[in-house]
């Protein structure tokens, strides 16, 4: 049973540690944006309120998005555990979060913080040359990161359930890492 939640800066490879350790531990990657695109696509009620606010360009609001990972946790495969990406991003939402998990009885095992440095971040972004990777784009999400999610890191070290990775180490390292930690 593995129940893990992964925190990072952008750039840090949440995405790709969380999506790699689901494969290795049979258990489903759960990503906000993977829930948002699935409830639109399937066009369930909550999908189709989320569709209106992104449509329209908007943050999908933090009411909904619980909503959505409320109901996603509530599926089959959710049973034998599950890798939370990108969720929670703040205090409030990490608190509801708790709640749902004591709710339905699935505690989550540790929370996996990705410590990257700032300027490795910056580096790998650039890199990748997307047309939002400019610098100045990159600074900012990396300031509303430590603003509003950062916080988390203490959240989660005060309720003795953080472990932090290494992130500066190439791809393979960091994986090995991961699995030395979840799967010994």
């Amino acid at each position: 049973m593995t129940r893990l939640i992964f925190l990072g800066p952008p750039g840090a490879g949440k995405g790709t540690q969380a999506l790699l350790l689901a494969k290795d531990c049979e258990v489903p990657h759960i990503s906000t944006g993977d829930i948002l695109r699935s409830a639109v696509a399937a066009g369930s009620e909550l999908g189709q309120k989320a569709e209106q606010y992104m449509s329209a360009g908007e943050l999908v609001p933090d009411e909904l998005i619980l909503d959505l990972i409320q109901e996603r946790l509530g599926q089959d495969d959710t049973k034998a555990g599950w890798l939370l990406d990108g969720f929670p991003r703040n205090v409030p939402q990490a608190e509801f979060l708790q709640k749902l998990l004591d709710q339905i009885e699935q505690p989550v095992d540790f929370v996996v913080n990705l410590d990257v440095e700032d300027d490795v971040i910056v580096a790998r972004l650039l890199q990748r040359g997307r047309d939002d990777d400019e610098e100045s784009v990159i600074l900012n999400r990396l300031q509303v990161y430590r603003q509003q999610t950062e916080p988390l890191i203490d959240f989660y070290r005060d309720r003795q359930q953080l472990v932090s990775v290494d992130g500066n180490q190439t791809m393979d390292v960091v994986h090995a890492d991961l699995k030395r930690l979840v799967l010994e």
